[in-house]
């Protein structure tokens, strides 16, 4: 089984975002025994955002004509949607900045976001073809806005990564979440507490099954 740990948090030892990562992996890793991990740092090696230069993928651009540069982007968008792809299980921390994702994270979706490759366009509508994997995202909030429905208007992090991922073809996301982490250390260790029974469940569940078939 291979598992994509992705980390976009630039914040380092000090982000809770890439403990909880840390810690969904060696959870994931002691209770399935044989995964392999592949680390996937955005903050340190994130690609660029898109422009004129690295749409080749979606304007269905040839190689002939390409400029060196918009060849370096094709191939980096070559292997972030393979990475991807090749994945059984893809942990991602994702923190909540400005009530979205990193502009870090956001990069890496748009650019393994590919028709033909993980999704297409039908007749009656778009289809993921990405499918057959399990994501989990570690979800880190300064605040806390899930019991708080007069804030959820705000979310548009857990809620834009289950839509971008569902329409992917991924059925099987799932939120380790750990909020209010910026409001007072009793708050932060609850929220962390909370977190962990939230990773004892998720790494003791099975991996998506259809994923298992497509490779046997």
């Amino acid at each position: 089984m291979k598992l994509l740990h992705i980390d976009s948090s630039p914040l380092g030892t000090q982000s809770v975002s890439r403990e909880l990562t840390r810690r969904i992996v060696a959870q994931w890793q002691a209770s399935h025994p044989g995964t392999t991990v592949e680390h996937l740092d955005l903050a340190a090696d994130a690609p660029s955002h898109l422009g004129i230069d690295s749409l080749g993928f979606r304007l269905g651009v040839n190689a002939e004509g390409l400029t060196d540069v918009q060849r370096r982007e094709n191939a980096i968008s070559e292997q972030l949607v393979s990475q991807f792809l090749a994945a059984d299980v893809v942990v991602v921390g994702a923190p909540m900045y400005n009530f979205s994702v990193p502009s870090q994270l956001k990069a890496w979706i748009d650019r393994i976001a590919q028709a033909g490759r993980t999704f297409k366009y039908t007749e009656q509508g778009p289809v993921g073809l990405a499918g057959g994997k399990t994501v989990i995202v570690a979800s880190t909030r300064g605040g806390a806005y899930s019991a708080n429905p007069a804030l959820a208007f705000l979310d548009h992090q857990e809620s834009y990564l289950q839509a971008v991922f569902g329409f992917l073809g991924v059925t099987d996301v799932r939120f380790v979440r750990a909020e209010g982490v910026a409001m007072g250390d009793a708050a932060k260790a609850q929220a962390l507490a909370s977190a962990d029974a939230q990773i004892q469940a998720h790494a003791a569940e099975p991996a998506n099954q259809a994923q298992a078939q497509l490779r046997a």
